[in-house]
């Protein structure tokens, strides 16, 4: 899964640890999503594109090996 989490919060100006606080996770938590180490779940993809003013499809992609 590819992830547009770090140019969208950069876009936000908000750190790994300010959008982890306002999602509810750890900041390892981001770290590990952005670096395409851990796959969210349904309610915390959504949570973070809220967070970001993104949509789910905007935030997170498969790639097409994935599929």
């Amino acid at each position: 899964m590819k992830t547009r989490m770090p140019e969208l919060r950069a876009r936000h100006g908000l750190t790994q640890d300010q959008l982890a606080k306002l999602v509810g996770v750890q900041r390892e938590t981001i770290v590990h999503l952005e670096k395409g180490r851990y796959n969210p779940s349904l309610r915390l993809a959504y949570k973070i594109s809220r967070a970001l003013q993104s949509t789910t499809e905007e935030v997170f992609s498969f790639d097409d090996e994935d599929r």
